[in-house]
């Protein structure tokens, strides 16, 4: 079950309800507001906007009702095409980039926002990645070669660069990871499918020569072994990435190499 990290000894309540627009087009929305510094709870603000003003995406609701609604509003967000991750939350249940998800395509009366789910919120829309990024610190993200750095480029085959697509598209939103289970329940020690699968993207690249530190490092119980394949992963990446699939390659790399 989804579900919010929410600040000790609090309770979600009913918050402020926004007037609506005049049109004949209205939506609802429903979103998570929290203020660490005004020491209130969380609440679910309500906003009714006028859909024939405002653009396509959840992301362009956002922005209208930030601009001309409620300036109190906080979200993180950049490149508005689906690349920087920024915009990660959860809309209507399922985590995604608001940047690229359509308000037509969210059912129900009304579209519920909220962070992505069980991490600390900084506040509102905006969760704590503190500890996604040092994970992702961990495995070392770069080349890490001996061989002596060549004048112009590291060369590979067609065949050894067709082995990272898949992989190297990902853009470390932590919409896989926020919806997996089992990084609810080990988030402090399990890795988590975003960063193992950037981890795999490592260790296939034929121009890494690390790859036996690279498994050393992964050889763990919790770190790579509590992928139990619900494959919410996969089915959330708004990429159409299937880090369930770099998971179970590692897991495989680790038996062939015993």
């Amino acid at each position: 079950m989804v579900q919010l990290t929410l600040p000790k000894n609090s309770k979600i309540s009913k918050g402020k309800v926004w007037e609506s627009e005049t049109g004949t087009r209205i939506k609802t929305f429903k979103i998570y507001r929290y203020d660490p510094e005004g020491g209130g709870q969380p609440t679910w603000d309500t906003y009714k906007i006028d859909l024939d003003d405002c653009g396509p995406m959840v992301l362009d609701a956002l922005f209208k009702i930030k601009n001309e609604i409620d300036p109190t509003l906080s979200f993180r967000r950049s490149c508005r095409e689906g690349v920087c991750g920024s915009c990660a939350m959860n809309i209507g249940g399922r985590n995604t980039l608001a940047c690229t998800k359509g308000i037509d395509e969210v059912a129900g009366a009304a579209i519920t926002i909220s962070p992505l789910p069980h991490l600390p919120v900084v506040r509102d829309l905006v969760p704590d990645l503190s500890n996604f990024y040092a994970q992702y610190a961990s495995i070392e993200p770069w080349l890490h070669t001996t061989t002596a750095e060549p004048e112009k480029e590291w060369h590979q085959t067609p065949e050894d660069r067709d082995r990272l697509d898949g992989f190297y598209e990902c853009i470390l939103c932590a919409s896989c990871s926020t919806s997996c289970p089992s990084y609810w329940w080990n988030g402090d020690r399990y890795l988590g499918p975003a960063v193992l699968l950037q981890a795999y993207r490592w260790l296939v690249d034929s121009r890494d020569e690390a790859t036996s530190e690279r498994l050393d490092m992964l050889e763990d119980p919790f770190k790579l072994y509590r992928c139990h394949t619900i494959m919410n992963c996969a089915n959330v990446c708004p990429k159409g990435l299937n880090p369930a699939k770099a998971i179970a390659d590692t897991k495989k790399m680790m038996v062939e190499r015993a």
